[in-house]
């Protein structure tokens, strides 16, 4: 996906009716010893990490539980969607553990670090409505009769953006991700390289073009 420019959005979605990611197995995990259970919690680690640097925008369909790594999974993503009924939580203190790829990192990031606490340290399950209410998703939906609302939603989403400039939207992540770790004159200076190599771009050129000439932009990602 990285290195395919054809792909302009990614969206994570189960094929499991009510389960968006229900997180590590862990009838699995009481059956490695300490060194087998830090290897597989940085590959897991690792995997986020290489998910939320994705270059194009990447959306979390959440239509059942997304509990533990499995919400650790749609915070990596850049856009969350959720049904209503939906439930999310990073439960992991309920089971003696603490989120362990990135949840203690993105999810302050997301909804502010007192709610953030919060939610860790009582390992609480929200719904797709109060996850909204605090930032934590984008968009929340009521659940279909097909168990898809947030899939359907999140793929309405991904069509918002597909007509917009690709190398324009992935420079606009980039500079955003970059920007958010630093302070803000640093961050101005990221944005203004992220905007020096958008300017050469045929695109940028179409888009003017396109204005003046008042029709619809034909976007080719060069």
């Amino acid at each position: 996906l990285r290195f395919d420019e054809k792909v302009r959005v990614v969206v994570f979605k189960s094929e499991v009716k009510g389960v968006f990611c229900a997180g590590a197995d862990l009838k699995e995990r009481a059956e490695m010893d300490n060194a087998e259970v830090e290897h597989f919690v940085k590959r897991l680690r690792s995997l986020m990490d290489e998910i939320a640097s994705l270059p194009v925008p990447t959306i979390a369909a959440i239509d059942g539980y997304a509990l533990g790594g499995g919400l650790e999974l749609a915070l990596a993503c850049d856009l969350r969607v959720a049904a209503s009924s939906a439930k999310m939580g990073l439960i992991e203190t309920t089971r003696g553990l603490l989120p362990g790829a990135g949840g203690t990192q993105r999810l302050p990031r997301c909804v502010g670090i007192g709610l953030a606490k919060e939610l860790i340290f009582t390992g609480r399950q929200i719904d797709g409505q109060e996850a909204f209410s605090m930032g934590l998703v984008n968009h929340t939906v009521p659940q279909s009769s097909d168990g898809d609302a947030a899939y359907q939603r999140a793929l309405a989403l991904a069509k918002e953006i597909l007509p917009q400039a690709p190398f324009a939207v992935r420079m606009g992540k980039l500079a955003i991700n970059r920007g958010m770790e630093v302070d803000i004159a640093s961050g101005m200076a990221i944005e203004g390289m992220c905007y020096a190599q958008n300017i050469p771009t045929r695109d940028r050129q179409e888009g003017m073009a396109a204005f003046r000439e008042k029709r619809p932009p034909q976007f080719t990602g060069k």
